[in-house]
């Protein structure tokens, strides 16, 4: 029987090929995503958790102090690579979003892009996520939702298992209704594509 893999080390064995896995949907989708998403935010201290190989680099807003963390260390070093390319300044560090190495009430803005759909306690990381927030500050996601329409949520139901056994991502998750039980307050969701794909901002309570 094959060895099981835990989901940090399923990213640390798929970094090599994550950019390559995800180029269509990139090019076609997510990059313009991330750059409406960063025209939203706000803040000077900011952190980007699960930066993976640094995707949201090229967005960062100019003259901030952005810390970005990933417990993959694969991925961290693309993401190094990437900012070291654009000549960006970041903190790296190597943490696990459910549990952060940070005092609370830090950040102005908590950036996470298709990340807690891979959060093996995403309630955890979310409530996490929500300590080290300023209570004035800011949660901006993109995610990815279990459908409501019956059919495609049968069907991610069905394959969910697979693609979380190979890539360590939850395909299936209410992640919307998980940040309102972390303690956050809805204040944007908007759908991007169907109700799958959706862009969120949220507050604490």
């Amino acid at each position: 029987m094959a060895e099981k893999l835990t989901t940090q080390e399923k990213y640390n064995r798929n970094a090599r090929h994550y950019d390559l896995m995800e180029l269509f949907p990139e090019s076609l989708f997510f990059n313009r995503f991330r750059r409406e998403l960063f025209s939203k935010v706000k803040g000077n201290k900011i952190i980007e958790v699960g930066v993976g190989t640094g995707k949201n680099i090229p967005f960062y807003p100019p003259g901030k102090k952005i810390i970005a963390i990933d417990f993959s260390e694969e991925m961290l070093k693309r993401a190094r690579t990437q900012a070291e390319k654009l000549h960006v300044n970041v903190d790296f560090r190597l943490m696990d979003i459910e549990s952060l190495q940070f005092e609370s009430q830090q950040f102005d803005a908590v950036l996470a892009t298709f990340v807690f759909c891979s959060v093996p306690d995403p309630i955890k990381g979310l409530k996490e996520t929500r300590r080290v927030l300023k209570p004035e500050g800011k949660f901006y996601a993109l995610e990815h939702v279990r459908p409501k329409k019956p059919f495609l949520g049968w069907f991610f139901d069905r394959i969910a298992p697979l693609v979380a056994a190979q890539t360590g991502v939850c395909i299936n998750r209410n992640t919307v209704a998980n940040i309102r039980n972390a303690g956050f307050h809805i204040e944007l969701e908007k759908d991007l594509i169907l109700d799958i794909f959706k862009m969120i901002i949220a507050f604490p309570d």
